[in-house]
């Protein structure tokens, strides 16, 4: 197919795809802001510098190397036990831990924290006390080394929580995507079904290398 067959079936039945995206778009809209009113999932985030006594290049280092232990032991039952007994929170080790992501950054030696929660206040009191408990261990493992080989933990600002899901633009442009598509596969499903018939000259001129010599006119009947 040509490129003006390709623009010939869009005029003809682009209507088709425009009203499935508007019409999918319309209902993830819809969705999106039923769930936000019966179920949202908010995500605080915190943040933690790792800072050595010493700024040497091999201190340095070691801190690095050190980040993804640190993160092993956060990322932890017993870590998480202590902060649902510190919160009195209703759930198990388990549970908490499905909803709580904990990665490193060595190139800014920051350990992030990353809690899920249906209740957006309980997810920031979440990740703070989980770094508190972080920073605490810290801080008794540096009163049993030198002061130049201390390795500090601070927390880089209050933990802050926003609405994670549903990500309404995303679904309603997710859902606008999809209707064009199914609206695309319906639309040259349809040509293809109907490519032998001959509706109009153009229809001769594309489907016989023979010219159109003349065309009987409707009946006035």
């Amino acid at each position: 197919m040509r490129i003006r067959d390709y623009i010939r079936i869009l005029r003809r039945r682009g209507w088709v795809m425009a009203l499935l995206a508007v019409l999918t778009a319309a209902a993830a809209f819809g969705f999106s802001q039923i769930q936000e009113r019966r179920a949202p999932v908010y995500r605080s985030t915190i943040s933690i510098l790792v800072q050595p006594a010493r700024t040497d290049f091999g201190q340095a280092q070691a801190a690095k190397t050190l980040l993804r232990s640190y993160v092993a032991w956060m990322d932890s039952n017993y870590r998480a036990q202590d902060v649902i007994d510190a919160l009195q929170l209703d759930m198990t080790p388990e549970q908490l831990r499905g909803d709580v992501t904990i990665a490193s950054d060595d190139s800014r030696l920051v350990i992030q924290i990353e809690v899920d929660h249906e209740i957006g206040d309980v997810a920031n009191d979440i990740a703070r006390t989980w770094a508190e408990l972080f920073i605490q261990w810290r801080n008794e493992e540096n009163l049993r080394v030198l002061n130049q080989d201390r390795i500090e933990a601070t927390i880089i600002d209050d933990p802050r929580y926003r609405l994670y899901q549903p990500n309404t633009k995303i679904n309603t442009a997710a859902g606008g995507i999809l209707g064009l598509l199914i609206g695309f596969g319906i639309v040259f499903g349809l040509e293809y079904m109907e490519a032998g018939i001959i509706r109009v000259p153009e229809d001769v001129n594309r489907v016989l290398p023979a010219p159109v010599l003349g065309v009987i006119p409707p009946s006035e009947a």
